[in-house]
């Protein structure tokens, strides 16, 4: 008989007040014989911050592209303001509805942008494909204006921005089509520190201004604490903690999420340690931790208090 989950029993990613604009329940998706989305439900608040973290191939940027529409899911269903973005779209006009509702930012936005294109041609392009037959140039400068590029970017092309400045226009391009949802994969991991901090106030900022929500897909537990009101942790497809950011990252519950924590270089940290302490944990996800307490693959799942 498997050991039971240490759960809460309210709502894990909403507060008590405000409607979720986002319903994902029990997604699923297998890649042969790997799953690497199993059983996974969240819930984002309109104009929330939602964080997924967990290491790489814990299946928090497979969740985040069922979302968005880049795959198919096997089982599952993601509804967004009540309506079912799981089902095959029909036709080209509900794929474009669609893609305006979730768009996802990349970590890399030299991949994500055209090299032959100027900002202003990649902004052009997007509206034009959503919004046809209108005149686009006071919204381009409007989006530039809004990303802290200004209209003097307008002509440049992307190997003559910096790094930060390339993000933004990928974040333009985004809020282009003034999605519900917009989904940050790693969004600033490229990026030095000082303009990882430079882009997550524009985040803060558009966010607080548009309504916008985001979900954010992080292995960077420091973003997460600064960005985020909620967190689910991933490992192995599986949700294995969630809950309130700063109260999953304070007193964490499963043992995955205390060796993220105890991972992050601070001084006195030992990589040496941490190595034991992920074999030891590997170990026994079959037996028991040190102090006694059952643990599991999938245990320790945490829900938020109201």
């Amino acid at each position: 008989m498997p050991e039971p989950t240490t759960e809460r029993t309210t709502e894990p990613t909403t507060g008590p007040t405000t409607a979720a604009v986002l319903e994902v329940t029990g997604l699923r998706r297998t890649f042969g014989t790997v799953r690497a989305v199993d059983e996974v439900s969240f819930t984002l608040a309109a104009g929330g911050s939602l964080g997924i973290v967990g290491e790489s191939g814990s299946g928090k940027t497979s969740t985040a592209k069922i979302i968005v529409g880049l795959d198919r899911a096997d089982g599952g269903q993601v509804l967004l303001n009540g309506r079912d973005r799981t089902a095959r779209a029909r036709g080209k006009a509900q794929r474009l509805a669609r893609a305006r509702e979730i768009q996802m930012v990349f970590q890399d936005p030299f991949l994500s942008l055209d090299p032959r294109t100027s900002v202003e041609g990649v902004l052009r392009e997007t509206l034009r494909l959503h919004f046809p037959g209108t005149d686009h140039a006071g919204r381009i400068a409007e989006l530039l204006d809004q990303v802290g590029l200004g209209t003097r970017a307008a002509s440049a092309l992307p190997r003559q921005l910096s790094g930060g400045q390339r993000q933004r226009v990928a974040i333009a391009r985004a809020l282009a089509v003034q999605p519900t949802v917009m989904v940050l994969d790693e969004a600033v991991a490229a990026l030095d520190v000082s303009v990882q901090a430079q882009v997550l106030n524009l985040l803060a900022d558009i966010r607080e201004q548009t309504g916008i929500g985001y979900l954010f897909i992080t292995h960077d537990l420091g973003v997460v604490r600064c960005v985020t009101e909620q967190v689910i942790v991933m490992r192995h497809g599986r949700i294995v903690e969630q809950g309130r950011t700063a109260e999953v990252l304070a007193e964490p519950r499963h043992p995955y999420t205390r060796l993220l924590l105890e991972s992050v270089p601070r001084p006195g940290w030992d990589p040496q340690q941490i190595a034991a302490a992920r074999r030891a944990l590997r170990d026994g996800e079959t037996g028991r931790e040190p102090d006694g307490e059952p643990i599991r693959p999938d245990g320790g799942v945490r829900r938020a208090e109201s």
